[in-house]
């Protein structure tokens, strides 16, 4: 029976659920290397697509007999040209992603995180494509939604399945990484759409300020609270939030292994002793039984095996290196030597979040492809 095309809602099932994989990516080497679908159980292979039709008898003696092989390109339609010159050479256990990177970079999968004493009710969107996490919170009839993607169907999708209202979208800081769908999303639901004043000093739309200690509130009775906690370093006007008095959203300033990166604004030396501040200072007066949840992860280990991505805030403490560090040199050196690649595109993203620029959804995508790359290596 002739394997059906596999959606990237149905892979991220197979990888959260930590299946057994074997992909075959027919990308050039270079995308490959530099960016590739990962998982606990996941095998890959790459032969760009040029390599296999070459030889097509040989690829198909490296490939595994006892499972399904599914082929990745960058679209999914190099992928559907390696499919028909493998099954030409009679291999039958192969099929291939639809839409390739592209469709798996933009899949948001929902994951129930936990429930409130006051009734609020929380889901991360995990990005396994991209590694971005997002947020839904529900009190009754009402959601706000924090560090939106631009897909933002998902979300309005959620909200009408569940009953309720988008009363307010919150940014926890202006994105370098990945379009906002943020203040998109606020503007189709009617909306208040929230980001750090220090961060939108130059945007081209309204919003209400982010600001330390000023509270949203959900629930008819307004008794679930939002609460923002201005927590610079990885921009000027970083902001967390501790939901109910049990969740902290960190943004791009604590992650499970690692920690924010400084420099997306090309000023790493400036922000870097803020960095300090807000992990060794400010985090620390905190509870330390506050369940941290971030805007990114940056390798698959970070996956519970729920598929969330969690840690409490003490054991950040014992085990998160980038919570170790004695000195202020120490840290900075480690902040400022150990920086990665910056993203794709992240100038251009910067000013696309700022409402600058609007390209076009196919720029979109060309902007976001490859890995978020917003943490110290």
């Amino acid at each position: 029976m002739a394997l059906t095309p596999l959606t990237a809602g149905e892979l991220a099932k197979k990888i959260v659920d930590r299946e057994d994989l074997f992909l075959l990516d027919v990308r050039p080497e270079e995308a490959f290397n530099d960016w590739s679908i990962e998982g606990h159980n996941v095998e890959k292979m790459n032969i760009p697509l040029s390599d296999l039709e070459k030889d097509v008898e040989n690829v198909k003696e490296e490939l595994p007999k006892n499972k399904n092989v599914y082929v990745v390109c960058a679209k999914g339609i190099s992928a559907q040209k390696a499919v028909d010159s493998l099954k030409k050479a009679g291999v039958e256990n192969v099929t291939y992603l639809e839409g390739g990177m592209t469709a798996w970079s933009e899949h948001l999968e929902p994951v129930k995180i936990g429930e409130t004493d006051n009734g609020a009710t929380i889901y991360q969107f995990v990005r396994l494509g991209k590694g971005c996490l997002s947020y839904f919170i529900m009190a009754e009839e009402e959601a706000a939604v924090v560090d939106a993607n631009r897909m933002i169907d998902v979300y309005k999708n959620f909200a009408t399945r569940n009953n309720v209202q988008i009363k307010a979208v919150i940014d926890t800081h202006l994105h370098a990484d990945h379009i906002s769908g943020g203040k998109k999303l606020a503007d189709q639901e009617g909306a208040q759409y929230w980001i750090p004043p220090k961060d939108a000093e130059e945007v081209t739309y309204d919003f209400q300020p982010l600001e330390d200690g000023k509270d949203i509130c959900l629930g008819k009775g307004e008794q679930v609270k939002i609460h923002p906690i201005y927590s610079p370093g990885h921009t000027i006007g970083s902001t967390s939030l501790i939901v109910d008095g049990s969740y902290l959203l960190t943004g791009d300033i604590l992650f499970v292994d690692s920690i924010g990166r400084p420099d997306l604004a090309g000023k790493a030396e400036d922000w870097v002793s803020d960095l300090r501040a807000t992990l060794y200072d400010r985090y620390r007066e905190l509870p330390d039984d506050l369940l941290v949840l971030p805007a990114h992860f940056g390798q698959i280990d970070e996956l519970n095996k729920d598929g969330s991505v969690a840690a409490k805030l003490n054991i950040l403490y014992k085990e998160n290196e980038g919570l170790q560090v004695e000195s202020n040199e120490q840290f900075r050196h480690m902040v400022t030597d150990n920086l990665p690649p910056q993203p794709n595109s992240y100038k251009e993203i910067r000013l696309t979040n700022m409402g600058k620029e609007n390209p076009g959804e196919d720029k979109k995508q060309e902007m976001e492809t490859g890995p978020n790359r917003c943490a110290v290596s």
